[in-house]
């Protein structure tokens, strides 16, 4: 009998919102396992990031080495930002090491958001985040070091904790960085719900949404073998581009 596959996600510790999406993306032919990354300070907000997020970055080989133990398909960092902090190179680097070190495959959300990007076979991108303007504009330099062309982008108003937003903020970011010359939208932040506005505002937009989320469980079932075919979500997770 074969056994079942695991898939396992490293979730920063503030956020609230993120093990739910997962479950509710979850099929039954394989399981999903958490670990919780290591920060400290006002979790989800805007202030102090940077700090988190080279926080989380400096314990990883602590959290591959725990969640290494449940013997996962894959193992996916499920936080965008430390990506910005890391940069393209540093990235790179990271993710050669802790494969070699752990054996096992190690992802990052913006690294599968790369990935689905160049599968569904876009260049021009629309993107938006709930983060800073310092934050955003490295996600923008970081899509570009990537070879996309940012068409549009920008920030959502009034963020005072990234956990406290909704799929309906989400929605209206997604109709906020729209553009006629963006092919693709993406929308960056794991701890931002998005997973229950992709549907719907492809259908309003005309175009395929990537959110942070939806991409790194894509990438993780891509990873571990596991057609993607998830309803509900968005055309990403439905199968249309495995």
């Amino acid at each position: 009998m074969q056994k079942m596959k695991r898939l396992g996600f490293l979730i920063p510790p503030g956020n609230p919102n993120t093990e739910g999406e997962i479950i509710k993306m979850s099929g039954p032919e394989y399981s999903v396992h958490f670990t919780r990354m290591v920060a400290f300070g006002e979790t989800g907000s805007l202030s102090g990031q940077d700090e988190r997020n080279q926080s989380q970055i400096d314990h990883l080989d602590e959290n591959l080495a725990l969640m290494s133990l449940v013997k996962p398909s894959v193992i996916a960092m499920a936080h965008t930002a430390n990506s910005y902090t890391l940069a393209k190179a540093g990235e790179a680097e990271l993710v050669e090491r802790l494969e070699k070190q752990f054996q096992l495959p190690f992802i990052t959300a913006f690294g599968s958001v790369v990935t689905a990007l160049r599968k569904i076979g876009v260049t021009n991108i629309a993107f938006g985040t709930p983060y800073s303007e310092q934050n955003t504009l490295r996600c923008k330099r970081l899509l570009e070091d990537y070879g996309f062309k940012v068409v549009s982008f920008g920030n959502l108003p009034g963020v005072n904790n990234i956990y406290d937003e909704t799929p309906q903020r989400a929605g209206q970011l997604m109709a906020q960085v729209d553009s006629s010359g963006a092919d693709a939208i993406f929308v960056s932040g794991v701890g931002m719900p998005t997973i229950e506005a992709i549907e719907q505002a492809e259908k309003n937009l005309g175009k395929p949404i990537v959110s942070s989320i939806a991409a790194t469980m894509w990438n993780s079932l891509r990873i571990a073998g596991i057609p993607s075919n998830i309803q509900g979500y968005g055309s990403l997770l439905s199968g249309k581009f495995n």
